[in-house]
């Protein structure tokens, strides 16, 4: 007797038809007509099983702070990094503790059980460390949280953003973070790299760098973290985030670039919904689109996840961590609409993106754990198209969140009509 069976799954790799048995908090059987009872089963009937969703780059300190203290009226990196620079000294750790605890519930809500933050130090007091440590220990039932430590006004050009990060780590904080285009010259940049690796290797930590926001194609600081990465065997535990000037470089440089990053198996987080809004500001036209090349890069071997980077801060007004939505705007952007493309953007906010987190037990196979999102879509690009409603979210074997099917009831010609956008609904009509 098994806890729970979901019955005619289909799954992101195109297998159809298949039984996920669980017991405990794992996945012990997948297979077509599995042989077994269970306390509960969960009918997918040909819908799309997926483990669940990962946002790879976000900031959680800063989220849901829309208009505080006033708008972004230009709506620019700039303007967003001047607003919470004004809202910084009245911010409380109770009031970040409590608007990234409402996240938590629209992503799991959202079938986002993992969530990558950074978090600012260069703030003396680290509240928003605190707050985010509290809360990352709250909710360990329920998804989990990575915390970077991100010096967002420079690790040179703040004064304490070296000391501040150390106690950061002291702390618990688990990624080094850093933001090498923003200190005060190039070679402040590339020795902020050097430093921040330096001292993710010798505490055994991963490292995540905003990385080339820029639409400057000489902001090449990539290069020095591949590098470094290379230089102090860090293969597979440094992400590159942004990397937004690439979009910008000459293409033989990027010939160079992109076998350095595969050589040094530094992933890449794209931000699509961030990117293609803050980036190419200064443009008229021809205006650049500012994502990264993901399409280039996923050719070349290196593995790209995607990030929602803002809710409803001074940065972007919008979002509800929606990761199909993001996925959508990436496949918008990087004009990946090839089916292997759109599915490759799937794998960006969950199986990339896990491998990024260095998450273990993700997956859907015998010993995974059992954190599983049953979507009314019957595949990865109908979930894509659609932003599919999340029927049932499971973490560890129990359901977390639960939904209605989404659909609307149309009266026409006298009939009366029930839409809900899947192919199945189509083939009904």
């Amino acid at each position: 007797m098994l806890d729970l069976i979901i019955r005619g799954a289909n799954l992101p790799d195109g297998r159809s038809g298949v039984d996920i048995g669980v017991q405990g908090d794992r996945i012990v059987a997948v297979e077509p007509g599995l042989a077994a009872e269970a306390g509960r089963e969960i009918i997918a009937r040909g819908r799309l099983v997926c483990p669940p969703f990962i946002d790879s780059h976000v900031h959680m300190d800063s989220t849901l702070s829309l208009g505080m203290p006033r708008m972004n009226e230009s709506g620019t990196l700039l303007e967003g990094i001047a607003v919470w620079g004004e809202l910084k000294p009245s911010l409380t750790q109770e009031a970040i503790y409590d608007r990234a605890k409402q996240l938590c519930l629209w992503s799991m809500a959202r079938g986002t059980l993992a969530i990558r933050s950074h978090v600012d130090i260069c703030d003396d007091r680290l509240m928003a460390v605190d707050a985010l440590l509290a809360l990352r220990d709250e909710m360990k039932p329920y998804l989990d949280i990575q915390l970077v430590a991100f010096p967002q006004d420079g690790f040179y050009r703040y004064a304490r953003a070296e000391e501040n990060l150390r106690a950061a780590l002291d702390k618990g904080v688990d990624v080094v973070g850093g933001i090498p285009h923003f200190e005060r010259t190039m070679e402040d940049g590339a020795l902020s790299v050097k430093a921040l690796v330096r001292i993710a290797a010798e505490r055994g930590l991963l490292v995540d760098m905003h990385c080339d926001e820029s639409d400057d194609p000489w902001s090449r600081h990539i290069e020095t973290l591949a590098a470094e990465t290379v230089r102090h065997g860090l293969q597979g535990r440094v992400a590159g985030s942004h990397l937004t000037s690439m979009h910008s470089m000459d293409n033989y440089y990027v010939s160079k670039l992109i076998p350095l990053i595969r050589e040094a198996g530094v992933a890449a987080i794209a931000n699509p919904l961030i990117n293609i809004t803050l980036q190419g500001r200064h443009d008229t036209y021809p205006k650049r689109r500012g994502m990264t090349r993901v399409k280039e890069l996923l050719a070349a071997g290196v593995n790209v996840a995607f990030g929602h980077d803002c809710v409803m801060d001074p940065w972007y007004p919008l979002g509800s961590h929606d990761m199909l939505e993001v996925a959508n705007m990436a496949l918008h952007v990087g004009q990946m609409t090839g089916v292997e493309e759109i599915r490759a953007c799937f794998a960006g906010v969950t199986e990339n993106a896990a491998k990024v987190l260095n998450l273990e037990g993700y997956g859907i196979a015998p010993g995974c754990y059992a954190d599983l999102v049953v979507l009314q879509a019957a595949d990865a690009i109908e979930a894509i198209r659609i932003s599919a409603e999340r029927l049932y979210v499971l973490r560890r074997g129990k359901v977390l969140a639960q939904a209605a099917p989404r659909q609307s009831v149309v009266t026409f010609g006298g009939a009366v009509k029930t839409v809900d956008f899947t192919r199945a609904n189509l083939a009904r009509a």
